[in-house]
């Protein structure tokens, strides 16, 4: 029997710092994480989320006549 896994995902190895592991470990403890990895992605798939989210909402033209004038008010523009 082979120990490959039964999905198709594929992984990589990232290091990070000892003491931020133990803190993270520390953080999980009693939580539905049960591994470092687990959580680690769930992060990070959270604030790639997130600024996915902040790249989808551009200024309309209004905002950005709105912070042009603030602009030209503050003698930033002329």
């Amino acid at each position: 029997m082979s120990d490959k896994k039964t999905d198709d995902k594929k992984y990589t190895t990232i290091s990070i710092p000892t003491p931020l592991a133990e803190k993270i470990k520390k953080r999980i403890e009693g939580t539905g994480f049960h591994s470092l990895s687990s959580y680690v992605t769930y992060v990070l798939r959270e604030v790639l989320s997130g600024m996915e989210e902040e790249e989808e909402e551009a200024f309309t033209k209004e905002d950005e006549e709105k912070v042009k004038e603030r602009l030209r008010a503050l003698g930033y523009l002329d």
